[in-house]
């Protein structure tokens, strides 16, 4: 299983919304990063991402999955954009700001803390132990 983030901001799309669409999950469509694409494509079924916060919190909340692999973005018609579709499995009990993920020099490494912008990002196992940890897990 490998591990992934997606951020997204809380206005836009937030944990609670991808929290009602319970377990049919949602597609994490509208991204056009070429990066964040190749990403998305290399997700397997099961594959578990952190749900991040961006602008507003700037927190990690939650854990989703991975329920349908790549795809056709189906807000556009260009075929270069493809996207994955992933559901809520469960909250954090503490969200991970991002500020706790600068300060644990244990994450100093991770995507999150040195590339901000990109808004899927591969996690590493260490890593994911380490915000499951900070986070109540």
């Amino acid at each position: 299983m490998a591990y992934w983030l997606f951020k997204s901001e809380p206005f836009k799309w937030s944990w609670d919304r991808q929290v009602a669409k319970g377990a049919a999950g949602e597609e994490w469509d509208g991204v056009r990063n070429y990066q964040a694409r190749n990403n998305m494509r290399a997700m397997k079924l099961g594959d578990q991402g952190f749900f991040y916060h961006s602008n507003e919190g700037k927190e990690i909340v939650g854990i989703v999955e991975v329920c349908a692999e790549a795809h056709p973005d189906s807000t556009t018609d260009d075929p270069r954009w493809e996207c994955v579709d992933i559901r809520a499995v469960r909250p954090l009990p503490r969200p991970v700001s991002l500020e706790m993920c600068k300060a644990d020099p244990r994450l100093r490494d991770m995507v999150l803390v040195n590339s901000m912008r990109l808004s899927v990002q591969p996690v590493t196992a260490e890593e994911w132990r380490i915000v499951c940890e900070l986070g109540g897990l």
